[in-house]
């Protein structure tokens, strides 16, 4: 019906019907000439079908991983919290709507304990993480780092000399990685003409206007992006970010990030599937966001994190990502409901009394980790409001009274 609000349930993929039959209806048929892929509430099923919309690379896994062990609650969907802000208390099961959830899993102590699956959306699904894929990049830089072939200290250019001109080139590989470089780039996903609508041009996660006459690709992107004001004074969160560590990592290593990915984390780490990244026309991997992959295998990358590592990514490494950023860097007006908070190694840091860390992506992805409870959380959704502040008064409250439901 015309202006309907859309809520968790009437904006099911399945009940909408989208891209059913052979072939589907035009008026359920979604397009990536028109962007629908990235319009609610066709996004309730293009996150769960990206590879039909833009193309991807593989990120390969060893076929011989071993799914968690289940030993599922049937009390934990009736835990109750209140969200932030609201005095009224809702349940666990409930929140997951409002969430526009498409799929969670609860681990604790390495078993699942709570799994839901909606729409279109299934354990085998390859649903698009955003930028919960920084994460892996930079696990990926703290190894490196480890190893001792990436020097946070040293320059961008030094690396990367095609940057030397922008705005990153004068930015230490260290402030890249806490997201502490100054740069003439705004993030404000609903505004086309804004730095991330240029980025996503570039990229071409969506359609190019008829007279664009920008870059093609987003290494040359990136050698575009002006710097303004001083490195090192500030957090603020810009993807662009991560595509140069993408690419550090690549012209460090001598070999595609892609591959990268697959050899140091993937096939070490027992993944489930196969993952898919998103690329460009000449195949520079989305590293800030285009990471598509099952949620059970989002999960493991959690657990290993938790579980210092598993010898895959060594402990050393492990502790430098959990010391997180410096709080008082951290922008307090941009995540009012962030207090305390802070950004380091390309994840979300609480400073909490748990040590919960997170990765985060737009539209509620999550891999939430809290190592005093034992218990990882990974997220897929499809909420129509791409910014975290929307889903965030019920997902922190929620983490946390989850936790300590299973502590006991």
């Amino acid at each position: 019906m015309a202006g309907e609000v859309l809520d968790g349930v009437t904006s099911d993929p399945v009940r909408m019907g989208w891209m059913v039959g052979a072939p589907p209806p035009l008026e359920r048929r979604l397009l990536a000439a028109r962007a629908d892929h990235m319009r609610f509430p066709m996004i309730r099923w293009s996150y769960s079908n990206m590879r039909s919309f833009c193309p991807t690379v593989r990120v390969a896994a060893s076929g011989e991983g071993i799914p968690f062990p289940r030993a599922l609650r049937d009390d934990l969907g009736a835990v109750r919290f209140a969200p932030l802000g609201d005095d009224a208390e809702t349940t666990f099961e409930e929140s997951l709507l409002s969430a526009f959830t498409d799929g969670i899993l609860v681990l604790h102590k390495g078993e699942v304990v709570f799994e839901r699956w909606f729409g279109v959306t299934g354990p085998e699904t390859r649903h698009i993480a955003f930028s919960v894929t920084k994460s892996f990049v930079g696990t990926l830089v703290q190894m490196l780092v480890g190893e001792g072939r990436i020097d946070l200290a040293a320059p961008v250019d030094s690396v990367i000399p095609e940057l030397a001109a922008s705005g990153f080139g004068s930015a230490t590989i260290g402030q890249m990685l806490h997201m502490t470089t100054a740069l003439d780039f705004s993030e404000e996903y609903g505004n086309p003409n804004s730095g991330i609508g240029a980025y996503s041009a570039a990229l071409g996660l969506t359609p190019r206007p008829a007279s664009y006459t920008g870059p093609h690709n987003l290494w040359d992107y990136l050698t575009t992006v002006p710097g303004l004001g001083t490195h090192g004074e500030g957090f603020v969160y810009r993807t662009p970010n991560t595509d140069v560590l993408a690419w550090i990592i690549t012209r460090v290593t001598g070999r595609p990030f892609t591959q990268v990915l697959s050899e140091r984390l993937w096939q070490p780490l027992g993944m489930l599937g196969d993952a898919d990244i998103i690329v460009d026309e000449i195949g520079s991997p989305f590293a800030g966001g285009g990471l598509n992959l099952r949620l059970e295998d989002l999960a493991r990358f959690g657990e290993a994190l938790r579980l210092g590592g598993l010898g895959v990514i060594p402990a050393a490494d492990v502790d430098r990502i959990r010391q997180g950023g410096d709080p008082d860097r951290f922008h307090k007006a941009a995540y009012p409901l962030l207090n305390g908070w802070s950004y380091g190694s390309q994840w979300w840091h609480a400073h909490d009394n748990h040590g919960c860390f997170s990765a985060r992506g737009i539209h509620g992805q999550t891999l939430w980790i809290d190592p005093v409870a034992e218990m990882v959380i990974a997220r897929f959704a499809s909420h129509p409001t791409a910014a975290n502040g929307a889903n965030d008064p019920h997902s922190l409250p929620a983490w946390r009274a989850l936790a300590q439901a299973l502590m006991g």
